[in-house]
């Protein structure tokens, strides 16, 4: 029998998950990873009780904060706009849970992710909404390790199934996209960080009125800006003079150059295919280089700091960190 470490949030996913993989036969073991101080895993214990398989509490908190919290908070500080969910998946989620998975002499690791992974390769999962493959474009050796058990699915149906099993996760709120903040991104930079006030500056440098902190604010934001006789765009941030640049026009470029790229196989350069700049994007067509990729047509609101990632049909081939 096969022995699988799931993790477990208590939502529905990584629920209807570990039912399905039981269901299938294997052995399995539930592992929630605590990364804060307000969630000590109590429904994820009530999900593996309600499973009837051991569970254990992976406290990462300390490494959550070092890795990710901090990276967040550096990225913010310095102009950029991270994504932190594809940097933990890489560094915290997958490295720790197969970690755990050796010392348990375990076959496989699984989640709740909507994704699929094939032969070593990484695939869309079916439900379009929900996919999140994007945010797995880091992943490399780890794929083989890897079982995305709800991605023949769609978020529906995965709600129907655990109303079938009969597990008390259903109605379980939708986890945040930022998982360590609990009000809103403003609000925890805010606290954070504070405010360092700076001029609003439109495209020939002329002041316009005054922003809270360049934090605060990404490229291609049009409300919260608080300028009238709009709309504006937030195009720019000037982090050595500490100006916020906004436009009437959105800015669009043909070409953007990116850093810390990953390819998760191997292909010839240059290379035709389809890319998201952001998770909710829709995808855009170009070609792809070693460390740029040229569009077919300018693309709106580029930010530096999110992912891109690269798409042949269904198939994630890689991505990197927008420059």
């Amino acid at each position: 029998m096969k022995k699988v470490i799931i993790a477990l949030s208590g939502g529905v996913d990584s629920s209807v998950s570990a039912a399905l993989l039981k269901r299938a036969g294997f052995d399995l073991t539930g592992v929630f990873m605590r990364l804060n101080d307000f969630d000590a895993g109590q429904r994820a214990k009530k999900v593996a009780s309600e499973l009837d398989i051991p569970f254990l509490v992976l406290d990462l908190r300390k490494e959550f904060k070092k890795t990710i919290i901090d990276y967040f908070l550096k990225e913010y500080r310095e102009g950029r706009t991270p994504n932190p969910c594809v940097l933990c998946n890489k560094e915290i989620k997958f490295k720790f849970l197969i970690k755990k998975a050796l010392e348990l002499k375990a076959d496989y690791v699984a989640t709740g992710h909507y994704a699929r992974v094939k032969d070593g390769r990484l695939y869309m999962g079916k439900d379009k909404e929900k996919d999140q493959s994007y945010f797995l474009w880091k992943l490399n050796y780890e794929l083989k390790k890897i079982i995305f058990s709800v991605s023949p699915y769609t978020k529906t149906y995965v709600k129907e199934l655990a109303l079938k099993f009969n597990l008390k996760s259903y109605d379980k709120k939708e986890s945040q996209e930022v998982c360590f903040i609990k009000s809103t991104t403003f609000d925890y930079l805010k606290k954070e960080l504070g405010e360092k006030r700076g001029d609003i500056i439109n495209e020939k440098g002329e002041k316009i009125g005054e922003h809270q902190g360049l934090w605060f604010y990404t490229i291609g934001q049009r409300k919260g800006i608080g300028l009238s006789s709009g709309p504006f765009y937030v195009v720019d941030k000037d982090i050595k003079n500490n100006a916020l640049v906004v436009s009437k026009k959105r800015k669009a470029q043909k070409e953007v150059r990116f850093i810390q790229a990953n390819f998760i196989r191997s292909f010839s350069f240059p290379q035709r295919c389809k890319v998201k700049t952001r998770y909710k994007s829709d995808f855009s067509y170009g070609t792809l280089f070693k460390s740029k990729f040229i569009f077919d047509s300018p693309k709106e609101d580029i930010t530096k700091g999110q992912s891109i990632v690269f798409y042949k049909g269904k198939e994630v081939i890689g991505g990197g960190v927008i420059k």
